[in-house]
């Protein structure tokens, strides 16, 4: 088989590897790629949103599967684009990635499904979303409705910061007209989980468990990025929760968007909190999450291809889903100073020779490319996501934090404590 994999971050490079070890495929590549991705793919210079050269490309290359890693394109409608020139493609189409799409949508559809989630509004006129607030209970969430680059949340703590965060989303337009609705919600408290999923329409198997670390700075502080690293399995999600989730969230989910006439095949990322009162989700995406992918993968013991083409076909319950459930997987991710607000790119990066050949430790590039002289440069806000995979996750920990020191760029930054919970659970 010939693979196509739309995307550039390290997402589609856990992806591009994972498919590299299938025993079906011959050939990948990635539009439009990174440096690290084209160890394993022949990269092409095609934006994730230039569907027709995408299609064209596909058709030249006689390409027999192609999987799309992006919301972006998800969301355009790439997926019906594909499907319309009979070509197979892993994705929703554009009518269920408004999963992800919209957030207005999504929280409408769990409030007439019964799905669990926070008590919301949905606003778009800031006048009266500014008159609503002052009736509000404190501190309060505000989603932008459209795509924002997993940035468009503001926790608010006071009134004067909601107030700042609806100008900020709506008058502002900071994240363009992904502002031009917002979601506000009520804030919960408990402890975030991230559960990925497959689907074909009309099941979901779940993927292992993941725990993000959404905020810049150590101790969750700072600002909202798109996540600056990972572990897997969540030692919260416990079988409890998994069969809460399983009866009243996954399937539920999935039949809802079947009931609505917008059948979802592919991943759907359940962003969950688990509440005092339970779990209810925060958020879902309609593909696999960036760095989720980079924890769970490795651990994926099928064939991802198979998988693939089970969720397309509708055959997703003759797959007998696997994880290596003897070991746990973290992930942390090296950043340019000053991320996610500014900073530099084009150092070159030192060090990434140390992980050949070295099992239970992975380096997958988020943001990089080569230079003209051949070297392999920083090219992004979040640059590299280092994983390494331990007997449980406090030696999965341990490694990946050694494996960050082999690495070296000007402006390297990171967190100091992700998976930090895992080490107060074994203290």
């Amino acid at each position: 088989m010939k693979v196509l994999i739309v995307g550039s971050g390290g997402r589609e490079h856990a992806i591009a590897w994972k498919v590299a070890q299938s025993k079906k495929v011959d050939k990948i590549y990635c539009a439009p790629g990174n440096a690290g991705i084209s160890e394993v793919a022949e990269c092409v210079p095609i934006g994730a949103m230039e569907f027709d050269k995408l299609v064209a490309f596909a058709k030249e290359k006689e390409i027999d599967l192609t999987v799309i890693g992006m919301d972006d394109p998800l969301v355009g409608g790439i997926v019906d684009v594909f499907e319309k020139e009979g070509l197979r493609v892993f994705g929703p189409r554009k009518n269920a990635a408004i999963l992800e799409g919209s957030k207005a949508f999504s929280k409408d559809l769990m409030k007439k499904y019964n799905i669990p989630t926070a008590a919301y509004e949905t606003f778009t006129d800031p006048e009266k979303a500014l008159e609503y607030l002052e009736t509000a209970k404190m501190p309060i969430v505000l989603k932008a409705d459209g795509l924002a680059l997993g940035k468009g949340v503001l926790i608010c703590q006071t009134l004067e910061e909601a107030k700042e965060g609806v100008k900020t989303l709506m008058m502002d337009k900071k994240f363009g007209s992904a502002g031009d609705e917002i979601v506000i919600e009520e804030f919960m408290t408990g402890r975030e989980v991230s559960v990925l999923s497959f689907v074909d329409g009309n099941i979901v198997k779940i993927m292992s468990s993941a725990q993000d670390h959404k905020r810049a700075k150590d101790g969750d502080q700072g600002l909202n990025t798109g996540g600056m690293g990972n572990f897997s399995p969540s030692p919260f999600y416990t079988k409890e929760v998994d069969e809460f989730c399983k009866k009243y969230i996954y399937q539920p989910t999935v039949d809802a968007m079947k009931a609505e006439g917008r059948p979802f095949k592919g991943v759907i990322f359940f962003g969950l909190m688990l509440t005092p009162d339970g779990p209810k989700v925060l958020e879902y995406n309609a593909r696999f999450g960036d760095p989720e992918a980079q924890v769970v993968l490795p651990r994926l013991e099928n064939d991802i291809v198979d998988v693939f083409e089970a969720c397309i076909d509708g055959t997703l319950d003759q797959v007998d889903l696997k994880f290596d459930n003897d070991r746990a997987t973290v992930c942390v991710i090296l950043a340019s100073d000053g991320y996610p607000v500014e900073y530099k790119k084009g150092f070159p990066i030192e060090g990434l020779e140390k992980f050949k050949g070295k099992d239970d430790y992975y380096v997958f590039h988020s943001g990089t490319k080569f230079n003209e002289n051949g070297q392999i440069v920083t090219n992004g806000g979040r640059v590299l996501g280092v994983t390494a995979t331990g007997k449980d996750l406090k030696e999965a920990r341990k490694k990946a934090y050694e494996a960050t020191e082999w690495i070296s760029f000007e402006n390297k930054y990171m967190r100091h404590d992700i998976g930090k919970a895992i080490d107060d659970i074994h203290s």
